[in-house]
């Protein structure tokens, strides 16, 4: 079996070497071949311009289709990969256009999987080791009072004026301060137009602790029924949201205010100027922080509290952006290869089995993973 990745940006190289040298059988496929060559072309010769025919025409039953290009290839891609029998990964969010294809999916009995990168991905997996850690624990009752926190950031390691730094256009992060978002708060629907109307202070539990500015991000309720949470639970908080480094608010109180109205032509001319100026350096750090926290109430006191905890940043390895995102696609490859996961669409395993082996791996790619037990 053959698995087609298509893309080799800055996200994509780690996974990719990381299946090549593990032998498996791999072609390349990228919209421009010398860059692909740049990234892999000292383990690999089978790299391919990128072309939905071409590809079409080379995929066979059995296959694994991997997209790390834009969104908007992912479901002509799935769809491509049903009709050759194939199966299909990505680390994206489930589209409701991808959601559409889980009967012919598992019609064809092919697997589509998506959010398995960093967040969504490794996340998803902590929240999974969570939940059944407290299931299983003496202090579960189905009347606990539960709140449930979830937040992922990239940030500079070393601090800049602006709280931020970016590794490629910052077009698509413009354009995500104008999505509006969904969580619960004091048990609660709250719906927010624009993040920075629910900036609020997040204190991770790292070896030394820190403080961040937190915000929600898109719609969180679906995924309490992914975590399989029971709807009769009283669920006091639950969110799932983006990290910022104390003081980004105040740093980026002028863009706020422009971005919410800006034409698409005005925010290209911001998104270069962001660039221009904030960039990321040749070799300098970045720095991923992810925080999922699960607490137990009964009777106005913590039962069972417990904080899966992540903080890495780049090294001689490369970037840790895109390590914890392209190594989890590697390791969704290899479970679909191996049949571990089912035919349909789904994001990130909830099989306990995958979701502490995958973990064991992010171990290896983190400084810093712990679970911590704030009641022990």
């Amino acid at each position: 079996m053959t698995v087609h990745w298509c893309g080799t940006g800055l996200s994509s190289v780690p996974g990719l070497r990381r299946l090549i040298h593990d032998r498996q059988s791999v072609t390349v496929w990228n919209r421009t071949v010398e860059k692909a060559r740049k990234a892999v072309g000292d383990l690999i010769d089978d790299i391919r311009v990128f072309d939905p025919a071409a590809l079409a025409g080379a995929v066979k039953p059995g296959d694994v289709v991997v997209s790390m290009l834009p969104g908007d290839w992912h479901v002509q891609l799935a769809q491509m990969a049903i009709d050759r029998g194939a199966h299909f990964v990505s680390s994206s969010y489930i589209a409701p256009e991808m959601r559409a294809l889980d009967s012919a999916a598992k019609m064809a009995g092919v697997a589509l999987v998506n959010e398995v990168g960093l967040d969504p991905g490794i996340d998803h997996l902590m929240a999974h080791h969570l939940v059944a850690d407290y299931r299983k624990s003496a202090a579960y009752d189905a009347e606990n009072i539960i709140s449930f926190k979830s937040y992922c950031g990239g940030v500079p390691k070393v601090a800049n004026a602006f709280r931020y730094k970016f590794s490629w256009a910052p077009v698509g992060v413009l354009k995500a301060l104008r999505s509006p978002s969904k969580s619960i708060r004091h048990y609660t629907e709250l719906e927010v137009k624009r993040p920075w109307d629910a900036i609020t202070r997040y204190d991770a539990p790292l070896p030394q602790p820190e403080a961040f500015e937190v915000y929600p991000n898109r719609d969180s309720l679906p995924f309490m029924a992914d975590y399989r949470f029971e709807p009769t639970w009283q669920v006091k908080e639950f969110v799932r949201g983006t990290l910022r480094l104390n003081g980004w608010s105040d740093a980026w109180a002028d863009i706020f205010s422009e971005v919410g109205t800006a034409s698409d032509d005005r925010l290209a001319e911001m998104a270069a100027e962001l660039l221009e100026q904030n960039a990321y350096g040749p070799d300098e750090p970045d720095r991923v922080v992810l925080c999922v926290d699960l607490l137990a109430e009964k009777d106005g006191r913590p039962v069972w509290h417990k904080t899966y905890v992540m903080d890495a940043w780049g090294d001689a390895r490369g970037t840790a952006m895109a390590r914890l995102v392209s190594v989890p696609v590697s390791l969704a490859i290899e479970a679909v290869l191996n049949r571990e996961i089912p035919a349909g669409v789904s994001p990130a395993p909830h099989d306990p089995r995958l979701v502490e082996r995958w973990l064991e791996e992010v171990q290896t790619l983190a400084q810093h993973l712990m679970v911590v037990d704030h009641l022990s």
